[in-house]
């Protein structure tokens, strides 16, 4: 299985289409067997999930994200996680062990985005 978080170098990003990179982790077995940081391509609508399906994501973990991106990945049968917030290896390793859950932080608005994005309610 294959988890990507957006990412800010190694925290996760308050917002999925702007984040710097996607830290990419491959699972087996319950333990992450490689990691690796694919840059972000750029944000365009309906791009990053379809660039993220490509690389085979299983699971998208972020801070807040849009409702036209979590439409994508619920039709490519990616797992959508997200109102997370800390480093992004250790929300994969909560996520492996069953402990991470998702807020649903969809962000309605494009209009302002900053690190608090990921913190809507």
């Amino acid at each position: 299985m294959k988890i990507a978080v957006a990412s800010m170098i190694d925290q996760v990003a308050g917002h999925f289409g702007h984040c710097e990179c996607f830290n990419v982790y491959t699972e087996e077995n319950g333990k992450i067997i490689k990691e690796e940081c694919v840059e972000n391509p750029g944000h365009r609508p309906g791009f990053l999930p379809n660039f993220l399906h490509d690389l085979g994501v299983n699971v998208i973990i972020s801070g807040g994200m849009g409702g036209g991106a979590i439409d994508i990945f619920n039709e490519k049968n990616i797992e959508v996680v997200i109102g997370i917030q800390g480093k992004a290896k250790d929300m994969v390793e909560l996520y492996l062990k069953g402990e991470l859950e998702s807020t649903g932080s969809v962000c309605h608005s494009h209009d302002y985005h900053d690190a608090s994005c990921g913190a809507h309610s």
